[in-house]
This record gives structure tokens, C-alpha cells and sequence, in this order.
């Protein structure tokens, strides 16, 4: 089996992959992505030189073709179609060819019972920083996948980020972490904002402080062994404004509502889950 790697579907994921991948030293030979619109696939082309692209509109078996032969296949729609996907290309891949979805909801059980019996399955949870290569990926192997395959595909991933292998009955509470964590993130930069406004500061100004400064944190956090507990008191001088900005979250309940929203983000994925099954 040769050394490709297909991409089923080039969104906004799947694509940061594949530039990741790249980035990394990957043969662009080696890698084959397909698209539903010509225009997409002639834009993933001229951007990752060297990779081919075929579209649906002009090759209706376009994923078959993609998915025979290659060593990785990873599925990249959208959660409805991920089953679908797999029935679909579950004639054309070899019986060693691993099988990875990026999407969510979509459990180990239902990918494996759309593929042949026995064939090597990873479900993976990533999230969008993974664009930058500062993101984190989980990895939940399936039932038939050795421990050479899942360190394959971890190598893989390992150009969007942060790599993480967790058990698939943790991926809920993954995902209400780190998968939706980013937007917590922004939502705090527009809070930021917003307040800077009402103290007032020019909108425009405001917008420039909070993003930096969370962004900034970011980087900090992202420093080895930060602990953000640590960080927080380092700014926190006794007495002082930053103390008094913190006990007032705390007087407010901010931390028991990130917890509230955390679960109801995982309760939501459950859900998603039973629906899509």
C-alpha cells in the first residue's frame, strides 16, 4: 500500500491538516483531497501545489478514487454525512487503511458499522487554532486499530498541535473543553471589549486591547508547565485592581456558569450523538 493520505471532504479542518501536513514535509505526491465544487478544487491545487484535487461535479466517484489505495482516509463532512461517506468508500479501501472523522458526534460504533469488519477506525476531535498549528486533537482508537496504526495517524495530526488519546466515553467532555473552548475565548475578548467601551474607551481602541491581551495570555499559557492559576496571581497583586476585578467574577458566580455552559456544551454533543445514530 502506497504512502497516501486522503483527504474526503477539504473544509476549514481538513484543510489545516493538510497544510499542516505539508508544512511538515509531506509529499505533496502523496496527498489527494476531495471537494464537491470545481472552483474549490482548483483553489486547494494552486494553494497546496503539488496535491491533487478532484471535484464531484466532475468526478461523481471522486471519493472512491480518493479513498482506493490510500494508506490514511480522513473523513472531513459534516457530522450527518460522515456514514453515508463511509458506506460509500467502504469498497474501495484497503483492509490495512486507516479511517479517521474529524467529525463530531459521530461515534466509533456507527463509523465501524458502516465499514468492512475489521477495518482500522480513529475517531478524532480537533479544533480551529489547529489552522495556526496551535491547536489540540484528540485521537480514540477503534476496536480493530493496533498501536502502530493509532501512532500513524497521531504523527499525523501532530502539525495541527497538541495531541491527546482519550477514551471515546471522554470525548464529550473533550469537546466541551477544547472543542469549544476557542469560543469562549472570543467571547471573552468581546466581553473585554464591550466593557472597555462602557468605561469609555473608543470602540475600535477597546477591540485592540482585549484581542491582544487575551491573545497574549494565550501565548503565555502556552509557555511549558504554565498553570494558569499561577499566572492569574502572579497579576493579582495583593489589594490592588486585578484582585478586586477577580473576586468580583467570583461574587458573580462566573466560574460555576463556564461549568454550566461546559456541560451543556457535552450534553449537547451526547445528544447530537443519539440523533445521528
Amino acid at each position: 500500500m502506497s504512502n497516501r493520505i486522503a483527504f474526503l471532504g477539504c473544509g476549514s479542518m481538513n484543510e489545516a491538516i493538510l497544510a499542516g501536513l505539508l508544512g511538515g514535509g509531506t509529499d505533496p505526491a502523496d496527498v489527494v483531497a476531495t471537494v464537491r465544487r470545481a472552483e474549490r478544487a482548483a483553489e486547494l491545487a494552486l494553494r497546496h501545489h503539488g496535491i491533487t484535487a478532484i471535484a464531484g461535479e466532475e468526478e461523481p466517484d471522486n471519493n472512491k478514487q480518493a479513498a482506493k489505495g490510500s494508506a490514511v482516509v480522513i473523513l472531513g463532512v459534516k457530522p450527518v454525512g460522515i456514514v453515508d461517506l463511509a458506506r460509500e468508500i467502504s469498497g474501495s479501501l484497503s483492509p490495512k487503511a486507516i479511517v479517521v472523522s474529524v467529525a463530531a458526534a459521530v461515534s466509533l460504533a456507527q463509523l465501524e458499522a458502516a465499514l468492512p469488519p475489521g477495518q482500522p477506525v480513529i475517531r478524532s476531535m480537533p479544533n480551529t487554532p489547529a489552522k495556526l498549528g496551535r491547536g489540540v486533537v484528540s485521537v480514540s482508537p477503534g476496536t480493530n486499530c493496533t498501536p502502530e496504526q493509532l501512532q500513524t495517524v497521531k504523527d499525523i495530526l501532530r502539525a495541527t498541535g497538541t495531541v491527546v488519546e482519550v477514551r471515546e466515553d471522554q470525548v464529550d467532555a473533550l469537546s466541551a473543553i477544547s472543542g469549544s473552548g476557542p469560543a469562549y475565548a472570543f467571547y471573552l475578548a468581546e466581553a473585554m471589549a464591550a466593557a472597555g467601551v462602557e468605561l469609555g474607551l473608543d470602540p475600535e481602541l477597546s477591540l485592540l486591547l482585549a484581542r491582544e491581551t487575551v491573545a497574549g495570555a494565550g501565548f503565555m499559557l502556552a509557555e511549558p508547565g504554565a498553570d494558569p492559576s499561577a499566572l492569574r496571581k502572579g497579576v493579582s497583586s495583593p489589594n490592588g485592581t486585578t484582585e478586586r476585578a477577580i473576586a468580583t467574577f467570583d461574587d458573580r458566580g462566573i466560574p460555576a456558569i463556564i461549568a454550566a455552559g461546559a456541560r451543556a456544551a457535552a450534553d449537547r454533543s451526547a445528544e447530537i450523538t443519539r440523533q445521528l445514530g
